[in-house]
């Protein structure tokens, strides 16, 4: 990520291969973190992502990598426990729920190859926040704020719609064609 982030074309995006002794590595560790740190303190830097529909800045890794960690951070504490006691604020969760529908999931697949037909539709009530999916054959999804029902409609605090669109274990309300859920998934 460190040479997306210095080299905003893509030319050189290679992060190479860490080394194999545990003190060098550590020691290599530190470098890397402190540079990302460093490359990451101007939201607006120019950056090169894999993504497209994201903007082409150093805010855009920053938020990548913050629904990454949490979502393994989940991961981890699925491993330790059944019922983790972590959660995550509303606007946090909310922006995740946001990031993998209308950033990840459109820019993902070729959608021409596609057959899902119908609407999903994700509503977080803590924060009165909803997102519509309008899945057609062949092309890419329709995504635009919505609440109400569809042929899948998923209602929960932030927290608990972030965790099932992300497809972790969640109490958030799942009515309908949960074949829907295959186009929306996560990566």
């Amino acid at each position: 990520m460190r040479k997306a982030l210095a080299d905003p074309t893509g030319a050189d995006t290679d992060p190479g291969r860490p080394p194999e002794d545990w003190e060098t590595l550590l020691a290599w560790f530190d470098e890397q973190r402190t540079g990302l740190v460093a490359e990451l303190s101007d939201p607006e830097k120019p950056a090169w992502l894999p993504f497209p529909r994201y903007p082409k800045v150093a805010a855009s890794w920053a938020r990548r990598q913050a629904h990454e960690a949490a979502i393994h951070r989940l991961d981890a504490e699925h491993a330790l426990a059944p019922e983790p006691e972590v959660s995550y604020g509303a606007e946090f969760a909310a922006d995740g729920v946001d990031e993998l529908i209308a950033f990840m999931v459109p820019g993902r697949r070729d959608w021409t190859k596609t057959s899902a037909t119908g609407s999903v539709v994700l509503y977080a009530t803590d924060v009165q926040r909803g997102w519509r999916v309008d899945l057609a054959p062949g092309v890419p999804p329709e995504i635009r704020p919505g609440e109400g029902s569809g042929d899948l409609t998923i209602t929960g605090t932030a927290d608990q719609v972030y965790r099932r669109v992300w497809a972790r274990p969640s109490e958030a309300t799942v009515v309908g064609d949960t074949e829907l859920l295959e186009p929306i998934a996560s990566p």
